[in-house]
């Protein structure tokens, strides 16, 4: 396939780079397929995106409310026109499987609503005065939002902190990853052609420099990050205390299984959150923390279940777990797998690069999961980021609290177990943001709040859901008004 030619909109108009240099994107599962060429942006072309920016989201911030829920209304059908093409391309571009992206595709259009409903939901509060008048709060929005967004979810990501920052009325300079530009293109083209006025939004293609000069820039009153939590410390460093983060970053997430689970449904749900998305996903499960009774067990079917998955090319029907995203994401993990077997712990199958039945010119590797992990173990600490799964075992209740509570990240955890007094115990007791119970660590629901604890987050703004979602996007006056007579 003839890979594509992306541009810039900055100014309301599509642009190269300033430099005109450009960086190449291609198929994961087939690196000899060019997804397109894509600018690669410098601080000198995210200076030009927030100029234009800044005199454009002065006109959308007096665009009433109905019409820019409106736009966004609009953006979604668009959106939903063009699933099956945006499916096949999500596919060719990060690797998702077929059912994956269709998951994606499917929820892009429904957070795009979900925010549209929240533009006519923004209010204030009254207050009695004690001089007969009122006072009253008055939220508008901060001017020019910077999202920055990762590559593991291209649409549905970007989707969630676009929309509630049109929603409330600001502009919006929008920075993807390199490795998923196509989409942010797409998502992008879907809200121009939905009437959004061209300079409200800028989309910057671009790596390290271009991110850091969105976060640096003064004008960008507030700045939504995801991605690494290297990453996003730098962002926040740049960003600073006078203008307003919401970082949600990285995880080493847990699941404490007790003695009176059900194993079957406990392995299933393991495999689930340690492999879906081929294991690329923040809120993904790495460490399995088994008491001592089910341990051997539960980590033999774990193993069955892994050898069963099927690895390919997303685009073939039947498989279960595509390559992994990026060429570095495949050395990464490649390294830590090395590294759990250097360290002592059994690897018990998977952790290689699979090159046969038509995976050679992929990033394939084979799902790893690894036995005996110890507590202090690099493996048992550091996110890995992709399909690697290490089991501890616990000898009680208190032991497998406490490993799981052993780490600096506080993102998602989950506990299996009839138990409901322990189950609740643990959801109080987990240091994480995203407690599930007899559930995968993985998936999210659009009304209700995320966000993690520790090193996942910086607990400025977490990601909220409803009314609440949208304050990070608004800023409050609060007005005293006094009778003349």
């Amino acid at each position: 396939m003839t890979g594509m030619r992306g541009l810039n909109l900055i100014g309301g108009r599509w642009v190269p780079a300033l430099s005109e240099a450009v960086f190449r994107r291609h198929n994961p599962a087939d690196e000899d397929d060019l997804v397109g060429e894509f600018p690669e942006s410098s601080a000198a072309d995210v200076e030009a995106a927030v100029s234009a920016v800044a005199e454009g989201a002065a006109e959308w911030a007096r665009t009433p409310a109905d019409r820019r829920a409106e736009v966004l209304w609009k953006a979604a059908g668009l959106l939903e026109e063009r699933r099956a093409e945006l499916t096949a391309e999500l596919v060719r571009e990060e690797g998702k499987t077929l059912a994956e992206a269709s998951v994606e595709t499917t929820r892009t259009p429904l957070n795009l609503r979900f925010h549209a409903g929240e533009a006519q939901r923004i209010s204030g509060s009254s207050y009695p005065a004690d001089d007969g008048g009122l006072v009253y709060t008055w939220r508008e929005p901060v001017g020019v939002v910077g999202a920055i967004t990762p590559w593991n979810f291209p649409l549905n990501i970007p989707s969630r902190k676009i929309g509630p920052a049109l929603a409330a009325g600001n502009g919006v300079v929008f920075k993807p990853s390199p490795v998923t530009p196509l989409m942010a293109q797409r998502l992008v083209e879907a809200l121009l052609a939905a009437g959004l006025p061209p300079r409200t939004i800028a989309l910057v293609h671009g790596g390290a420099e271009a991110g850091a000069a969105v976060a640096a820039d003064p004008r960008v009153a507030a700045v939504t990050f995801t991605g690494s939590t290297a990453a996003g410390r730098a962002v926040h460093a740049l960003v600073g205390p006078s203008r307003r983060a919401q970082l949600e970053m990285g995880g080493k997430n847990p699941v404490v299984v007790l003695e009176d689970a059900d194993l079957e449904r406990a392995a299933r749900i393991i495999v689930k959150g340690a492999f879906g998305l081929s294991g690329q996903a923040c809120t993904g499960t790495s460490r399995v923390i088994a008491l001592a009774p089910v341990y051997d067990r539960l980590l033999a079917r774990v193993v069955e279940l892994t050898e069963a998955l099927s690895v390919g090319d997303g685009m073939r029907r039947g498989v279960d777990m595509g390559p992994l995203a990026a060429g570095f994401q495949l050395r990464k993990v490649l390294d830590y797998v090395r590294i759990g077997r250097e360290e002592g712990a059994e690897l018990l199958t998977g952790g290689e690069r699979l090159t046969g039945g038509g995976r050679r010119r992929g990033l394939f590797v084979a799902p790893a999961v690894f036995g005996g992990l110890r507590p202090q173990a690099r493996l048992a600490r550091e996110e890995v980021f992709g399909p690697v799964l290490g089991f501890l075992r616990a000898g009680d209740f208190e032991e497998a609290l406490a490993l799981a509570a052993d780490t600096e990240y506080g993102l998602a955890s989950g506990i299996v177990t009839r138990d409901l007094g322990r189950a609740l115990a643990f959801a109080r007791r987990s240091p994480s943001g995203l407690v599930k119970v007899n559930q995968p660590t993985t998936g999210m629901a659009m009304n209700v709040p995320f966000g993690g604890l520790g090193e996942s987050s910086t607990q400025t703004f977490k990601e909220q859901a409803g009314p609440t979602m949208m304050l990070f996007y608004l800023q409050e006056k609060s007005v005293y008004l006094s009778p003349l007579d």
